[in-house]
């Protein structure tokens, strides 16, 4: 069975880590099909992306008990592993949902990380293994984790490597919701799917625009705001949806 498997309910791509007997651990193999994934996921028909794991897991990080994979030159180089992966997920015009459903850990925090938005399992467990094994953070943790906690609180986690329960994750604002274990998926899945009903591009385009905010000063910023605006107004549906809402607005004033 695929190392990753994906599945697909209308307009929401479910993308699920299936190595459930080593917590979803990354090896080559499943870095290799994670990247047919996201590519699946740049289809225009798939409005919202949801990320889990099998079993128990996450996803625990780097396989280290993998043997290097010599027969691909560079595989174990961090921009031929990891890199394509979160930059895909960046790429994507679309939001990507992490449905934490157990440990976290590595280079799979920093997947979760990498998601637009982070609901967890009352099971999950968010664990920066990075300085335990003499590393820096990576796959773009350095990057995400200081714009979702601040500096101060990032780097004392990144450092002492303490592990996070799901109730402290969501104090910390790491994730938005934690659901008992058997509402994580059903909850993830409503969510992406309420997503995927919003009109035009507004949603896509606003995931582009506070990336960029993040990146850039307020003069520039509201140039971009500009240029995106254009396209969310020329948008198909967007005039329709519009109708709707004024629509509506007319009706309550007529009500009242």
């Amino acid at each position: 069975m695929s190392t990753v498997l994906t599945s697909r309910d209308g307009p929401v791509l479910t993308v699920t880590l299936n190595r459930p007997r080593s917590l979803n651990a990354l090896d080559a193999e499943t870095l290799y099909a994670l990247a047919e994934a996201w590519h699946e996921a740049a289809d225009p028909e798939i409005r919202a992306v949801v990320v889990t794991g099998s079993g128990r897991g996450f996803c625990a990080g780097a396989d280290l008990r993998a043997p290097a994979d010599r027969s691909r030159p560079g595989i174990n180089g961090l921009r031929h592993t990891y890199h394509p992966h979160v930059l895909a997920m960046a790429a994507l015009e679309k939001p990507v949902i992490a449905a934490v459903n157990g440990a976290a850990a590595g280079a799979g925090l920093s997947l979760a990380a990498a998601a637009d938005l982070r609901i967890a399992s009352e099971e999950a467990k968010f664990v920066p293994a990075f300085t335990a094994v003499g590393l820096v953070p990576d796959a773009g943790g350095a990057y995400f984790l200081p714009r979702l906690l601040g500096y101060a609180r990032a780097y004392e986690w990144l450092a002492t490597g303490r592990r996070l329960t799901a109730a402290e994750a969501l104090a910390w604002g790491l994730v938005s919701e934690v659901v008992p274990a058997g509402e994580l998926l059903p909850r993830a899945a409503r969510l992406a799917h309420q997503l995927a009903a919003t009109p035009g591009r507004a949603v896509g385009l606003t995931k582009r625009l506070l990336d960029y905010g993040l990146n850039h000063g307020l003069a520039e910023l509201l140039d971009e705001e500009t240029r995106l605006q254009a396209l969310a107004v020329a948008a198909p549906g967007r005039m329709r949806a519009r109708a709707e809402v004024v629509g509506r607005l007319s009706a309550d004033k007529e009500d009242r």
